[in-house]
C-alpha cells in the first residue's frame, strides 16, 4: 500500500498553480520567521525554528525512503535536484508554523514532536476522495500543534502579541493587513478558497454576538482577537488549507461556519486553545463523513426479489 505517493498532493488543482501556492507560504512564513526573531519580537529561541525544520525534513524524508522500499520505485526528492527543491515546502511549512505557534520555553523537544506528529499526520489520517485517490484530512500544522497542546499541558501556545511586540504606532496595523492582504490575493488567485475564509470570519463574528448577548460581556470582547496578526496568520494560511478542505464553494462554506460554530462552543465551556481544537474537530468530522460516504457506496445495491407468475390452473371437464 502506498504511502506518500500522495503527500504532497492537491486534489483537483494545477500542479503548477499548487506548487506556486507552497512556495508562496514558504517564502511568507520564512521572511516572517526571519523578521520575527530579529526585529518582531518573537519569544522563542532562534534554535526552535531551525529544530523544527530539520525535524520535519527527516521525518518526511525517511517516510518517503521507507514507502519507495516498499513499493520498489525511485525515491522521490532523489530523481533530479528540482524535485529535491519542491520536496522542501511541505516540510519547512509546518516546522516553522510549529516553531512560531506553540512556547515550549527553552525546550526544543515539543516542537520536534510537533513538527514530525505534523508529517506523520498526513500518512496516518487519510480519506477517500474518489477515483481511488486519497486526501489527508488534517491541516499538518494544526494537527501537531493541536496534539502538543492536548499530550503536553507544560507547553503553551505563543503570546500574540509576539507578532508586533517590539512595534509601535501603525505599525500594529501594518503587520496585519500585509496578513491580509497576501492572504485574500493567494486565496482569490490561486487556491479558490476564499468563500470558505469568508464563511469562516462572517461566522466567527456571529458566534461572538450570540455569545455577548447570552453571557451578557461587552459586544467588543469576542471581536478582540481579530485584531491580532495571529488571527489573520490562522484565517487565512491554516483554515483554508486547499489539501484538506472541499472544493465545493456550498461545502467551504459549511467548513468555514462549523469551525467558528464549534469554536463558540468550546469558548461557552472554557475550554483553552479554541481555534486549534475547533479547526481539528472539523476535519475530523469531514474526514469520517467521506468514509461514510464511500461505505455507503460501495454496498451492492440489494436486488429485490424475483417474484415468480403465478402457473395457470387447467380445470378439466368433469
Amino acid at each position: 500500500m502506498r504511502l506518500l505517493t500522495t503527500l504532497n498532493f492537491y486534489p483537483n488543482q494545477n500542479p503548477r498553480l499548487r506548487m506556486f501556492a507552497l512556495w508562496y507560504f514558504t517564502v511568507l512564513l520564512t521572511i516572517w520567521t526571519i523578521a520575527g526573531h530579529t526585529v518582531l519580537g518573537f519569544e522563542q529561541s532562534d534554535a526552535q525554528p531551525v529544530a523544527g525544520v530539520a525535524a520535519a525534513l527527516l521525518a518526511a524524508m525517511l517516510f518517503e525512503w521507507v514507502d519507495a522500499k516498499a513499493n520498489h520505485r525511485p525515491v522521490r526528492f532523489a530523481r533530479r535536484p528540482m524535485d529535491f527543491v519542491n520536496f522542501l515546502p511541505p516540510c519547512i511549512i509546518p516546522g516553522l508554523a510549529c516553531a512560531m505557534l506553540i512556547y515550549p520555553n527553552e525546550r526544543l523537544g515539543p516542537v520536534v514532536f510537533a513538527s514530525v506528529l505534523s508529517i506523520a499526520s498526513k500518512l496516518l489520517f487519510r480519506a477517500p476522495i474518489g477515483n481511488g485517490q486519497t486526501q489527508h484530512i488534517f491541516n499538518p500544522s494544526n494537527f501537531g500543534i493541536s496534539a502538543t497542546l492536548l499530550l503536553m499541558p507544560s507547553v503553551g501556545l505563543a503570546p500574540p502579541y509576539q507578532f508586533t511586540e517590539n512595534i509601535t504606532g501603525v505599525g500594529h496595523w501594518v503587520i496585519p493587513g500585509i496578513v491580509l492582504l497576501s492572504g485574500i490575493f493567494i486565496h482569490a488567485k490561486f487556491t479558490g478558497r476564499l468563500p470558505l475564509v469568508m464563511a469562516w470570519i462572517g461566522a466567527f463574528v456571529l458566534q461572538g454576538t450570540i455569545r455577548s448577548l447570552i453571557f451578557g460581556f461587552p459586544i467588543v470582547v469576542p471581536f478582540v482577537p481579530m485584531t491580532s496578526a495571529a488571527f489573520a496568520l490562522f484565517s487565512l494560511y491554516m483554515i483554508p488549507d486547499p489539501a484538506t478542505t472541499p472544493l465545493r464553494k456550498s461545502r467551504q462554506i459549511l467548513f468555514g461556519a462549523s469551525v467558528a460554530a464549534i469554536y463558540g462552543a468550546l469558548l461557552a465551556l472554557h475550554v483553552v486553545y479554541g481555534l486549534f481544537f475547533a479547526l481539528a474537530i472539523t476535519s475530523a468530522v469531514r474526514g469520517a463523513a467521506l468514509w461514510g460516504a464511500t461505505v455507503l457506496r460501495s454496498r451492492p445495491a440489494a436486488k429485490p426479489e424475483k417474484i415468480e407468475a403465478p402457473r395457470a390452473i387447467s380445470v378439466g371437464a368433469s
